[in-house]
Order: C-alpha cells, then structure tokens, then sequence
C-alpha cells in the first residue's frame, strides 16, 4: 500500500520533474492490482500538465490498472488530456468488461471524438474496441456528420456548415443537438438553406425523425431505413446522445451480407464471411461437416421409422411404392411454408405476436393443398395397390402436409423467439424433420387401414 509520505514524496518528484526519483520510489511499489486502486487520488492532487506526465510516466501494465480504476469523470478528463495514441492504447489494453462499462458510460461527444481521430482503415477496429455488440448498428456507424444547435440562427448554422462541411460526404441532412449532445431533430439542408437568415433553428424543426440505438442489430438499420425510406440515420447511445449515423452504402452492404449468410443457412452451410476463393479448403470443409452429420442423425429417424414397420412393409408391398412420394412431397410443403416464414419475419411483414393467426392460415391452406393432392395420390394407390392404399396414401397427403406447414412455420417463430436466427430453419432440415414425420403418418395409417400384420 502507498504511505502518504510516500505520497508526498512523489508529489515532489512530479512537481520537480524529478523522474529518476520517481522510479526509485515506483520500483519499490508492489504488484500493480495493489498500487492502481490509489493512484486516482494522487492524480486528483495534481495539475493538469503533471498527471498527464505522471500517468504517461507509469508503466504500461500498471497505467491500464490505474484507468480501469477512475471514475467517469477522471476518466473523461484523462481521454480528453492524452494523445490519440496513448487512448488508443489505453482501450486496447484494458479488460473488456471494463471498457464497455467505462464508454458505455461517456458521453457521445467523448465517443464521437474517439472515433473521429481515427483513419479510416481503423474504425473497425476502433467499433470493436468501444464494445458494440457483434452485427450492432455501433459497428458500423460513422462519427462523419453535421450538428448545430437550436438557438443558433440560420445565418450562424450555415456559417457552420461551411466551416465543416467541407470534409463531410453526406451533407443532405444536418442533426440538431443539445449542449450535451442529445440528438432533438434531423434537418433536410435544403430546408436550412430555404429559411431566413435571422430565424433560429429551432423555428424551422418539427422534432420528427428516426433514429437507431448504437446497440441494436444491424439488420434493424436495414429495416428502417427500407421502412421510412431514407439515405441516413443517426445512431444515438442510450442517453439519446447522438454518437454517429449510418448511411445508405453501409445498408446495402449490410443487407448483402445478411441475404448471403440467409442463402448459406438455407443450404445448410455455416455462413462463410468471405468470398469461395478467400476462403481456405479447411473452412469449406468445416462450414459444411457440422451441418451434414447432424442432418445425418436426424434423417436415422426415417430409417428406424421404416425398420420399425418392416412387417406392414412386408405384407402390402405395394405401400414402397409411395414412399418416395410421401417424403419428397412432406419436405417440399414444409420448406414451401418455413421459407415464407423466414422472409416475412426477417423483413417485418409478420410480427411474433401474430404466430397463431399464422398458425390458422397456414392449417387451411394445408388442408386445401392436402385435399388436392391427396385426391391424385389416392388415384394413383387405387391403380397401383388397391382402394386401402389409395385410402391410405389420401389420409397420409393430407395430415402430413397440414403438420409439415405446421413444422415449417412454427420452426422460425421458435428460433426467432430465442434470438436465433430463423433461417436455420433450412431446406434440408425442414426436409429431414419432415420426412421421419411423413414416413410415421404414412404408416400409421396403413395399420389402421389395412391392419396389422398376423
């Protein structure tokens, strides 16, 4: 533990400048999760230029130990008073739980400027670093846009615009913030420029506008931003503090990647997050692996379906001949049904709240579907087996189908439900579930119609 006289003994040293004797006396220090809880009040002692060159002089283990334990406002204070190296440093180092907890907790101007002094090819990471979720609106956002204030008058706001406009590229809508940066209102430049000179801007604001959280997913951003047709959005913190926006480009790759990830999911693969050719042998390979031998030991139900019935088989022989039909037909009704559902859930068109609505729409479409083609496949058991196999081959068409769509769409409401993503939901495994389902209606039937072999 740090002694107060070692305490003055090192406000000394700083206020000398004396750094040999400050590493004399930090060599004797313990460990540093020991030392960093008392090192915040020492800097609340010293002046601004010596707790920079204090904390710049600490090592650097010891420095991220020290900043993981200020408070917000230290904190802020610190970030505003270091290089963008030193803070870039210092989120790099620090424990993630930490850093989340420290920027969750910043203002947005203090954010904003964090991703501002940052190049380009650097924001990513510089996203990833500030604790945004994964596929969050935070990740892809960009701290490139304009805010004036509302007391402002238009003559005042254009003289900013001008003044800043300039590295800007998307000039088409300028934000209204308060002194704390809290987003009041998105503001079409044309109608800037259009107002008089003398009026304030909050006389031309209506307060009407969309915005997104930093945290939500990014498939939301492309949802709104298709719903209410716009080329922006601002992305604002959980104080509606206004951190950035996120443009049109950025939405359409965003929608891009989220269709191909969709696409693989269909088939079955585990989305690649590059191209084919990017993308090594080993990977391809494993994004594949997974999915097959699940869908293997889920398609060992259908064979221990058609063992378990074996002597019914071996009685009416003339009921293999229909189960190719049964199987193909139960998988394609349910993929038919489970791909409506993943889409019209992915784009909004069905909320979760509307599932047994779903539910009853899809039971008499079933039903009308299952009566058709049960007809014809009854017409073709009756030709090949006899009228009990084309009796039976009408009640299997029928159920089957209507519990097929039910598998179909009650599958995504369920993964969507636990904050999956429903287009698991896919084609070959709809169609695996489907076909065990099919195969045990099928020969239900068959013993009751039929009956039992002796």
């Amino acid at each position: 533990m740090l002694q107060s006289v070692q305490s003055d003994e090192i406000l000394r040293a700083v206020d000398d400048h004396d750094w040999k004797a400050l590493a004399r006396i930090r060599h004797g220090w313990p460990d540093p999760d020991v030392v960093a809880p008392e090192i915040p009040d020492l800097l609340r002692e010293l002046e601004k230029s010596d707790r920079v060159l204090f904390y710049r002089a600490l090592p650097r283990d010891l420095a991220v130990e020290v900043f993981a334990h200020l408070d917000n406002d230290q904190a802020e204070t610190l970030l505003y008073e270091l290089t963008d190296a030193e803070t870039r440093h210092l989120l790099a180092e620090l424990e993630p739980d930490d850093r989340t907890e420290l920027l969750e907790e910043l203002p947005g101007e203090v954010t904003r400027r964090l991703l501002n002094m940052l190049s380009p090819e650097d924001l990513r990471e510089a996203r990833r670093l500030l604790g945004y979720p994964e596929e969050s609106v935070g990740r892809v956002m960009t701290p490139d846009y304009i805010a004036i204030r509302p007391d402002w008058t238009i003559a005042r706001a254009m003289e900013h615009i001008r003044a800043y406009g300039r590295e800007s590229e998307y000039l088409s809508v300028v934000y209204v913030t308060d002194r704390s940066g809290k987003l009041l209102d998105a503001l079409a430049l044309q109608r800037i420029v259009l107002a008089e000179p003398d009026q304030t801007v909050e006389e031309i604001m209506d307060r009407t506008f969309v915005s997104l959280s930093a945290y939500e997913d990014r498939e939301e951003a492309v949802r709104m931003m298709g719903k209410y047709d716009r080329l922006m959005l601002p992305v604002v913190d959980s104080s509606d503090i206004l951190i950035g926006i996120i443009t049109i480009d950025d939405v359409m790759d965003i929608a891009e990647e989220e269709t191909t990830e969709d696409f693989h999911r269909q088939a079955a693969v585990a989305p690649l997050r590059r191209t084919y050719w990017e993308t090594t042998l080993w990977v391809l390979f494993r994004s594949r692996i997974g999915w097959l031998f699940g869908l293997v030991l889920v398609n060992l139900l259908s064979s221990g379906v058609i063992a378990a019935y074996e002597e019914v088989l071996a009685a009416s022989v003339a009921l293999a001949f229909f189960i190719p039909l049964i199987i193909d037909t139960g998988g394609n009704a349910g993929s038919q049904s489970a791909m409506l559902m993943i889409r019209s859930i992915s784009t909004g068109e069905i909320r979760m709240t509307e599932w047994f609505r779903v539910v009853a729409r899809e039971i008499l479409i079933g039903l009308s579907i299952g009566v058709v083609l049960g007809v014809v496949g009854m017409a073709l058991g009756s030709f090949r087996g006899g009228v009990q196999v084309g009796t039976v081959v009408l009640l299997t068409m029928v159920t089957m189908i209507i519990a097929t769509n039910m598998i179909g769409v009650v599958l995504p409401f369920i993964l969507t439900r636990f904050k999956l993503d429903p287009a698991i939901a896919s084609g070959p495994l709809i169609t695996s579930i489907a076909d065990a389902v099919g195969l045990i209606i099928y020969f239900s039937y068959a013993v009751m119609v039929i009956g039992a072999p002796a």
